[in-house]
């Protein structure tokens, strides 16, 4: 296994590690590391040159959005994205695709990739500002280590965070001893396939897909098995949020202006979420924290950053300028919040 710098399936400039983590019933274990330096001229004068970005794919995904690193390292920020344990560039033959039955398993991913960029040691001062951004299960993941991890992060980014279950609390409510049951006595049995294929395909027909570096093996068009065990987490996961928690840093959340019904195909899809109930996302995004800044993006799809042009632009701007009016938007030492292309 190689511990050194590579380059990335994705082609320069961009570089992978592997991070070893042990062994579980499946055999061995990695997360992976992929990094995106800024340009010299960035580097020197960004107003997000003291950054450090951390970046969470969602379920049944990984990390290939090339336009949106560049976002970040264009503002002077070092960009870094993580392919968690079995998902995308360390999903192992063998490994059952995205399993845990915590999503607290994914700390140990984290920490170790934190490390790798610098800021390994808990409590101990860094020279460099951390910025944390998760979509959909990535985002969630980041919302409750952040939630844990009080002093780690200088901002959090959520991009369409699953913050709640698709039947709303009512629901997840009345479901949730059923779900616990079942991962208790067979958390890795099969469930009924939900995913058509229809998300995939707005994606394609926005023009968002695909793209260089591509792997269609790690992200299949239905979507990977769910199994109760890992539903089971998720569960746990949105109820922690409904109870309310405090990820104690300035945060964007960022959803779509729109749902729609995912089990039958029309061409709102590609220009709305066809994964979450947006409208309960935005009221569980109340419940994460004090300092909350919502951002509602007309015509965008489940992960905004692969929308149409028109929608896509609409992010980016909203997302600078989050970055413009948040203290994440000043460097240390200078004299004003900015950010600038």
């Amino acid at each position: 296994m190689s511990r050194e710098w590579e380059t990335d399936v994705l082609g320069r400039p961009f570089q992978s590690l592997t991070l070893p983590l042990g062994a579980d019933q499946e055999g061995e274990v990695v997360a992976t590391l992929v990094r995106l330096e800024p340009p010299t001229l960035a580097r020197l004068t960004g107003p997000l040159r003291d950054v450090d970005v951390l970046y969470l794919h969602g379920w049944s995904d990984y990390f290939f959005q090339v336009e949106l690193a560049r976002f970040w390292t264009s503002h002077g920020a070092r960009f870094h994205a993580l392919d968690l344990r079995k998902y995308g560039r360390s999903l192992r033959p063998g490994q059952t695709p995205g399993f845990v039955t915590s999503l607290e398993v994914y700390d140990a991913d984290i920490a170790t990739a934190l490390e790798a960029m610098g800021h390994g040691l808990e409590g101990a001062p860094s020279r460099r500002r951390l910025v944390m951004m998760g979509h959909s299960t990535g985002g969630l993941t980041a919302t409750l280590w952040a939630s844990r991890h009080h002093g780690r992060l200088a901002g959090l980014v959520l991009n369409s965070p699953w913050l709640e279950l698709q039947i709303g609390t009512l629901g997840r409510q009345a479901l949730s001893p059923l779900v616990q049951m079942r991962a208790r006595v067979d958390p890795l049995g099969a469930h009924p396939v939900v995913d058509l294929g229809f998300y995939t395909r707005a994606q394609t027909e926005v023009g968002a897909l695909p793209v260089r570096g591509y792997r269609r093996e790690w992200r299949p068009e239905r979507g990977f098995p769910t199994h109760p065990g890992w539903l089971a987490a998720i569960v746990e996961g949105h109820r922690r949020v409904s109870a309310g928690i405090d990820v104690g840093v300035p945060t964007l959340v960022m959803l779509s202006t729109a749902s729609t019904n995912p089990f039958a195909w029309n061409a709102e899809m590609t220009g709305s979420d066809s994964v979450l109930v947006v409208d309960d996302i935005a009221r569980a995004a109340t419940r994460i924290g004090r300092d909350i800044t919502l951002a509602r993006i007309e015509g965008g799809i489940h992960d905004l950053f692969l929308s149409r042009p028109g929608p896509r632009e609409q992010a980016y701007r909203a997302l600078e300028r989050w970055l413009t009016t948040s203290a994440i938007g000043r460097s240390r030492g200078s004299r004003r919040s900015r950010a600038s292309g």
